[in-house]
């Protein structure tokens, strides 16, 4: 991964109170991370600062879409991302960002960078499973899934014997009792 300069926030001369900044996401931000499973990358980033005279209050919120292709047909769709998280940031003898929700910087920082906490934002805003929306709404029309429909297990209504069907009732009639 190289260094994201452009996720920095230089917060040293910043008044105490609230600040708001804006960063654009685009291929390059996860082609920088090794991850190339998105194209077509756009999304904004909103931060919200709040300086107080101790700590560092952040909300990050991003929203925008990505191009991932389906994991049922591999059609490319736009993926809408909307997601945001809370950060505090604080000051101590030594970097420490163990927590996801706390980062302790030493003493004497100017600034921080948040490109690896936009990453993860963006990350965990995807659905486990990526379907295209055409797949749900029954719109997209694909060779695959005529493929898929064709190996769907067929219902299968089997005809009951009857005489598990009185083994049953007398089970049932026991327990009743």
């Amino acid at each position: 991964m190289r260094s994201h300069n452009d996720f920095n926030i230089e917060f040293v001369g910043l008044k105490l109170g609230k600040h708001v900044f804006d960063f654009d996401v685009s291929d390059k931000f996860f082609n920088d991370f090794d991850y190339f499973d998105f194209t077509h990358t756009n999304i904004k980033i909103d931060v919200s600062l709040e300086k107080k005279t101790t700590i560092l209050e952040l909300n990050i919120v991003a929203k925008g879409h990505v191009e991932v292709n389906c994991d049922l047909t591999n059609e490319p769709f736009n993926q809408e991302i909307s997601n945001s998280m809370d950060l505090v940031v604080k000051f101590g003898s030594k970097f420490n960002n163990e927590d996801d929700e706390i980062l302790i910087i030493p003493h004497g920082e100017y600034k921080i960078n948040i490109a690896q906490y936009i990453f993860e934002l963006i990350i965990l805003s995807f659905p486990a499973k990526r379907i295209h929306p055409g797949v749900l709404d029954g719109t997209l029309k694909s060779e695959i899934l005529n493929i898929l429909e064709d190996l769907k297990p067929k219902e299968n209504k089997k005809i009951v014997d009857p005489r598990w069907e009185k083994l049953k009732e007398l089970i049932t009639n026991k327990e009743n009792l």
